[in-house]
């Protein structure tokens, strides 16, 4: 195996999104020809999916008290306003997003050849199983179809997990780790602003993630062949960015002022500083 990969996303750049047909979210309608444009023009960036992903209906406004724990700091509180999905909408996304992770690590098990590293991977994509069956139980105990809550955001993250694939199976698996570890901690922060409903996703999530072997093996291949260390230090840069877009793009109306940019600054800063120490703990420069 070539341990000198040239990566598929443009020079210091995004990672792409390929241009994916748009499912109705409720309460909108969807725009002729799919996406909308991004700044980059109309090939499809992750930018132009996350506007998509995030669109709910007008007239849901609620007051969010966004909660942060451990890394986030116990004390820390933060209060924003029509800055978040309603519970459903939180749910489904949740809920599939698990989905998502459990189907990355189910694809990297088939194209592994060691046994053990099958198995190491499969404790992972059975945590993640588990967390959405979780999810998906919490759905039906409200009262609502799974199904119908995931579907609005099943082809943009879809795409978003195919975008993030890397060119060979290390780079996936770093993927996965960091996209699942940075969107864990946000949920977790949100799941404080939902009651009861909440504070049981609050204990889905923090479940034993199982991915202690994805960091095993990532650290094993930059052991192998010092160049993996830069190639994958450079990969986890190009995704941290649009994963924190994802997060992000949770609590954006069309325009966000900058007093409510003063009120997210924190939350995303201790995202940022998690993100690091998981990068630390691999070996890899954040």
């Amino acid at each position: 195996m070539d341990p000198r990969p040239s990566l598929t996303t443009g020079a210091g750049g995004p990672i792409h999104v390929g241009t994916a047909t748009r499912i109705p979210v409720a309460g909108r309608t969807p725009a002729a020809g799919g996406l909308p444009e991004g700044p980059h023009g109309g090939d499809g960036k992750v930018a132009s999916v996350v506007n998509w992903f995030w669109q709910r209906p007008r007239g849901a406004a609620r007051t969010l008290s966004l909660r942060s724990r451990g890394d986030f700091g116990e004390a820390r509180r933060v209060d924003f306003e029509e800055l978040a999905p309603d519970v459903n909408t939180f749910l489904g996304q949740a809920a599939y997003l698990q989905l998502g992770f459990f189907e990355t690590l189910s694809e990297l098990i088939a194209m592994t050849p060691e046994l053990a590293e099958k198995e190491s991977l499969s404790r992972a994509a059975g945590a993640a199983l588990t967390k959405h069956e979780e999810l998906v139980a919490l759905i039906r105990d409200r009262g609502e179809d799974p199904t119908s809550l995931m579907l609005p955001f099943r082809e943009p993250l879809d795409a978003f997990r195919r975008a993030t694939h890397g060119v060979r199976p290390e780079e996936t698996m770093l993927s996965v780790h960091i996209i699942a570890g940075m969107l864990d901690d946000f949920y977790l922060a949100l799941s404080a602003s939902y009651g009861d409903t909440g504070r049981r996703v609050a204990r889905i999530l923090r479940a034993d993630d199982d991915r202690q072997a994805i960091v095993e093996l990532v650290q094993d291949s930059i052991g192998a062949d010092a160049e993996w260390r830069s190639l994958l230090a450079m990969w986890g840069r190009r995704l941290v960015g649009d994963t924190l877009l994802i997060a992000r793009a949770a609590l954006r109306p069309p325009t966000l002022a900058a007093s409510d940019e003063k009120k997210v600054e924190p939350v995303f800063t201790a995202l940022m500083a998690a993100h690091s120490r998981r990068m630390e703990d691999m070996g890899l420069a954040a």
